[in-house]
């Protein structure tokens, strides 16, 4: 075998490998030595199958199998002797020509094209500094969530001024409903005894205002038209009447924090609600500063190395991010700052982006290679069990895919690699720990500081952002600690025990028949 080097530039190399005809044959010759013993051809003894008449036979064919197998040999030989890490998977391509290889009369010739990784000496841990926000959990936080906890659990009672009562915002009307399209019952469309609550917005829009001012045996008819989006097709967009019958008044009870809430949302009492709302809090605000450091440490990272990128590695992940970025575009859900630029402008950002990521990407890998990290087995299993528990009833379809897919299997492991390899750097780095609020914890990171930051137990996810946003510091596609800031629970949201609420609560259900909106 003879390797010629015909190209390098840069990161890129392009290699000959030249595989002598005499050498084939000799292989070839080897393989059918081999295999005749089990040769079975009619008008010969089981293994007397003459070689040559093998060879007339079979030898295109068994030489095709040779080649199948001597170009990933010999590529990795390449690869091993030149002492080469391939930034992605090498290509491939046959130079010479197959009719005249697999008859014998010419070399077998292919070329190796491809990228190599970087080579870069990684920053010290030891010698990088970076700071951890903290905030601790104040007792305002906590009460807050009581008495938003108060008034979402809160009762429901019969209204007082009897057949004079009016309903009001807030108010649950319990009702008789019936649909109807151009005067015709639809399938879907009635109900009894249907708990309303005015305000909530359970259900298709103008349904509940309309029953503002109702009274207690009353008919109206509603008029209302479904929205474009609604999840019955054969109703989406059509306008449709609600012959509606009040049979019942319920106004909301004084909402108290007190043992009798935490008891409805099962736990002992008022102090054990409040121990584990704290401790809901703590852990969310554990995770938002371990987000806000690992960001500044890999901001420090990002500033430390620049080093040529594998072009390949580079447009593959610009091209995962654009890929969601048009999808944005298309759908009017970009970033507010993104809306007026350029596509020009926008793909030059979004590169810039991508080459970030790469970069950080390797130099994290390269960290954690010199300092012999990986992810194992258990770690593997534990985290594929956790994504199974997601699908109740199809656990053993989800751990039989992950068998089933290695590239399924390297995406879970990418996620837990990178984290151990910011576990390594944060144990030996400079950490400062500094006390802020918990406005300060929760600020985006491109908020100007003088900009109010939301308050953490209010945040909600953006519903409208490009998956791709510019200011996450990404190492690679969309790592979990990586992503964008997780928002905060609602303080609705008890830990653990107190995450349900009761059952016998009355509240308005949940969305019902052919009047409620689409989940």
């Amino acid at each position: 075998m003879n390797v010629i080097e015909k190209a390098t530039e840069g990161l890129s190399r392009t290699y000959e490998i030249v595989i002598p005809a005499d050498d084939l044959q000799a292989r070839l010759a080897a393989k059918i030595e081999e295999i005749r013993p089990e040769v079975r051809l009619k008008g010969f003894r089981p293994g007397k199958v003459p070689t040559s008449h093998i060879r007339k036979m079979f030898g295109e064919s068994i030489m095709g199998d040779l080649l199948n197998e001597l170009v990933p040999e010999t590529t990795q030989k390449t690869l091993d002797e030149k002492k080469l890490r391939p930034a992605s998977q090498p290509d491939i391509s046959v130079t010479s020509e197959a009719k005249d290889v697999l008859g014998g009369k010419a070399d077998f010739v292919f070329e190796i094209a491809l990228e190599i990784m970087p080579d870069f000496e990684p920053a010290d841990p030891s010698k990088l500094s970076v700071t951890r926000p903290v905030a601790e959990v104040e007792d305002a936080e906590v009460n807050e969530a009581l008495e938003r906890l108060a008034g979402e659990s809160r009762e429901f009672a019969a209204k007082k001024g009897g057949k004079n009562a009016k309903a009001e915002d807030g108010d649950v009307v319990v009702v008789d409903f019936v649909g109807k399209l151009d005067g015709e019952v639809f399938e879907g469309g009635s109900a009894e005894d249907a708990r309303v609550a005015i305000g909530d917005g359970a259900f298709i829009p103008g349904f509940e205002e309309q029953l503002l001012g109702a009274k207690v045996g009353e008919e109206r008819v509603l008029n209302v038209t479904f929205p474009d989006d609604y999840q019955a097709a054969q109703l989406a967009g059509k306008a449709a009447t609600f012959d509606v019958t009040v049979k019942g008044l319920e106004a909301p009870q004084e909402a108290k924090v007190d043992d009798e809430l935490a008891k409805r949302l099962g736990l002992e009492n008022l102090d054990s609600l409040k121990d584990a709302l704290k401790k809901r809090f703590a852990g969310e605000h554990a995770q938002q500063s371990r987000m806000k450091v690992k960001r500044d440490l890999l901001d420090k990272l990002d500033a430390e190395h620049k080093f040529d990128l594998p072009p390949k590695m580079v447009e593959a992940e610009f091209e995962n991010i654009w890929r969601e970025v048009a999808h944005a575009i298309e759908h009017d859900h970009l970033e507010e700052e993104d809306k007026n630029k350029s596509e020009d402008e926008l793909k030059s950002e979004y590169r810039e982006i991508a080459e970030r990521r790469v970069r950080l990407g390797l130099v994290l890998a390269e960290i954690g290679r010199r300092n012999n990290i990986d992810v194992t087995q258990e770690e593997l299993s534990r985290a594929i069990n956790q994504e199974a528990v997601k699908y109740p009833g199809q656990e053993r379809q989800v751990v039989e895919f992950y068998q089933k897919n290695p590239n399924a299997v390297a995406q879970m492991r990418a996620p837990i690699y990178e984290e151990k390899v910011v576990d390594y750097i944060l144990e030996l780095a400079e950490v400062t720990e500094t006390t802020v609020s918990k406005e300060a914890l929760y600020a985006d990171e491109d908020e100007a500081p003088a900009k109010p930051a939301k308050k953490a137990a209010a945040k909600k996810a953006p519903a409208k952002k490009a998956p791709a946003k510019k200011t996450a510091a990404k190492a690679d596609d969309d790592k979990p600690a990586a992503k964008k800031k997780a928002p905060a629970k609602k303080t609705a949201d008890k830990d653990e025990a107190a995450a349900k609420k009761p059952a016998a609560k009355k509240k308005a259900p949940a969305k019902k028949a052919a009047a409620k909106k689409d989940a």
